[in-house]
């Protein structure tokens, strides 16, 4: 069976494709024969009531000089026989939400979206790991300062995050005694406007933020632990930190276990999940990376599992 496959990503000339993820599927289902489309950042429409976008044929390959190639500009319908990957990265902003109302359309007129629409639309990734709270340390999501302060007070040490960053961005470490924390609140929560994530420090990051990558809500065997280095505390690749590949530990598995059935019902086809220590904190949904890393530490190919679950699936 040959598919459309048409991406939606952030600008593809500005990737580095030895740790896209996105670019891996790419590569993967070029392998199989697929045909690939790439959408015009900016490219989804609606006319009529019909879902439409501004793509042009793509071809990848893993050269790092020259990875893409595209064809002209041309309108396309969404409709059966395409597989849609959303994979912008967040922020989760209000254009973002619009485009995924686009793609609910492509949905409803056939197309296959991973990720679901709802899901991205219903799944905030620092919320969402909140639905799984005995996986969780101690959090509160709060626009009032104060009672974020007292929380961090509490706890003695707490992370300070907004809900729509990604990559380690605006993200503090704050404790008994900062001269900063008021500050920080108030920043965090635009003078009570915004809703602000505290959560209890967890000393384990010291040994790397765990990324466990889903697969049609199977986790992958391997984790990718982002080390911080030097003297900062964020393990994100993104803020510096060092990728190293474990085997799941079985406490990985047994929050794996508790997050996965309910990610592959509500058509979550691909899904990061962040572990520190023992505690689950985020489940990434939007544009999930790390797969690259893993499949060149343990010769695994986590792209050609997602496209062998699609498949199964279309062929039904």
């Amino acid at each position: 069976m040959t598919l459309d496959v048409i991406v939606v990503m952030d600008p593809i000339e500005t990737i580095k494709i030895a740790k896209d993820t996105t670019f891996a599927m790419l590569l993967e289902a070029q392998r199989r024969g697929h045909r690939l489309h790439y959408v015009r950042p900016g490219g989804l429409a609606i006319a009529d009531g019909t879902a439409l976008a501004t793509t042009a044929p793509l071809q990848v390959a893993d050269n790092p000089s020259q990875w893409y190639q595209l064809g002209d500009w041309s309108s396309t319908r969404f409709g059966p026989g395409q597989v849609v990957l959303m994979r912008k990265d967040p922020p989760f902003d209000a254009q973002f939400l619009y485009d995924t109302q686009v793609l609910s359309l492509a949905q409803a007129a056939g197309a296959c979206v991973v990720n679901n629409p709802q899901g991205l639309r219903d799944y905030n990734e620092k919320l969402a790991a909140l639905l799984f709270p005995q996986c969780c340390p101690p959090t509160l999501v709060s626009r009032d300062a104060a009672a974020l302060k007292a929380f961090v007070l509490e706890h003695g040490q707490a992370v300070l995050k907004p809900l729509d960053g990604m990559g380690g961005r605006s993200i503090f470490r704050s404790g008994n005694g900062d001269p900063n924390l008021n500050v920080i609140l108030e920043t965090l929560t635009d003078g009570g406007r915004q809703l602000a994530l505290a959560q209890r420090f967890i000393p384990d990051i010291s040994a790397g933020d765990k990324r466990i990558l889903l697969v049609d809500g199977v986790p992958v065997d391997y984790c990718l632990a982002r080390i911080p280095q030097g003297d900062e505390f964020r393990g994100n690749l993104a803020a510096g930190g060092r990728g190293e590949g474990r085997p799941l530990s079985e406490r990985d598995r047994w929050i794996a276990a508790q997050v996965g059935p309910e990610m592959k019902r509500r058509g979550m086809r691909f899904v990061g999940l962040d572990v520190i220590g023992d505690y689950l904190t985020e489940v990434n949904v939007t544009s999930p990376t790390c797969a690259r890393e893993l499949d060149a530490q343990f010769g695994l190919n986590i792209a050609g599992q997602l496209f062998d679950a699609i498949e199964a699936d279309l062929k039904q």
